[in-house]
């Protein structure tokens, strides 16, 4: 009995070892195929990428700038953080701005079709290279406009280049005492994905970001592309390390009193304690200062855009 016993464990053990190295094999294998799938798609995918707007000279390096719209005024637009192709996610609000101004949206190293870089992504450099880009294209005078952390980055420049601004708009702009911000994030990880082809494949399985949105699908497929040509690569990687960093260092900073200054604010984010007051304690001693809350999500520009555009002028116009 016992003999029978020991050989039906023994037969027990080595299904499950046969099952395990089975499983193994399988995994490895499925590893390898996302890898290749993401290799080959990586190399075919850069020769479908359209080149718009123009390369400028800034640090040493090319820095992409999209230009549209003749309007005597400038408005400058600034993407939020991991806006992959900010020139094309910013399309509806570029569309409603250029029949009235002349619109100029800078696509910092490594968004969009920017060469990447391995300088420090702290405030400071960002905000000087923007302002250099803009010299390259002798724009001197400008309504800065910002997604996001664009928030954190137009602080620090306005405060810097005020003789140039005209006024600053913010959509959902990032606030220096906002919490959160010490953070430490799984860089190292997210830059594994990329690299295994892993990224792509959750990338593929997930929702579309832009269903229901005013973009035709070459445009959809175009930021799909670049958002993955862009994943986690040192700028990107880098301004994520520096987020803490470049929060506190705007947090004593505050608008210039005289410098119009509008946001354009979520209505209901859940996501950030005091949403709304941060931005109305803002404003509050600024001469022109004015929050406007909007039912949407985060990026307020894809469905607010013709309604920001309107609020806009009409507080240009009023302040004139």
């Amino acid at each position: 009995m016992r003999v029978k016993l020991r050989e039906g464990m023994k037969k027990t053990i080595k299904f499950i070892l046969k099952a395990i190295g089975i499983i193994v094999i399988a995994l490895v294998l499925f590893l390898a195929i996302v890898f290749i799938v993401n290799k080959i798609c990586n190399k075919t995918e850069q020769e479908k990428i359209q080149s718009y707007g123009q390369l400028v000279p800034v640090d040493g390096k090319k820095m992409n700038v999209l230009i549209q719209g003749k309007g005597e005024e400038t408005v400058v637009l600034l993407p939020g953080y991991g806006t992959a192709a900010p020139a094309l996610d910013f399309k509806p609000l570029v569309e409603e701005l250029s029949p009235f101004y002349k619109v100029v949206v800078i696509e910092p190293f490594g968004y969009g079709l920017s060469e990447d870089t391995e300088k420090a992504r702290s405030t400071e450099n960002i905000v000087n290279e923007i302002h250099e880009a803009l010299r390259s294209l002798k724009i001197d005078r400008y309504i800065l406009m910002g997604h996001s952390i664009a928030g954190i980055y137009g602080l620090d420049y306005v405060n810097k280049y005020e003789d140039e601004v005209s006024a600053f708009v913010g959509i959902d702009t990032s606030v220096p005492t906002q919490g959160g911000m010490d953070a430490e994030f799984p860089i190292k990880t997210f830059k594994l994905l990329k690299k295994s082809g892993l990224a792509r494949l959750i990338i593929k399985l997930s929702a579309d970001p832009y269903a229901g949105l005013p973009y035709d699908d070459e445009t959809k497929e175009q930021i799909r592309m670049i958002t993955l040509k862009n994943l986690y690569n040192s700028s990107t990687s880098n301004e994520m390390e520096n987020f803490y960093t470049n929060f506190m260092a705007t947090e004593k900073l505050t608008f210039p009193r005289n410098l119009p200054l509008i946001f354009f604010i979520q209505a209901n984010n859940s996501g950030v304690d005091r949403w709304i007051p941060l931005h109305e304690e803002q404003v509050k001693d600024s001469a022109h200062g004015k929050v406007m809350t909007m039912e949407g999500e985060h990026y307020l520009h894809h469905t607010k855009s013709k309604e920001i555009v309107e609020n806009l002028k009409g507080f240009m116009e009023q302040i004139k």
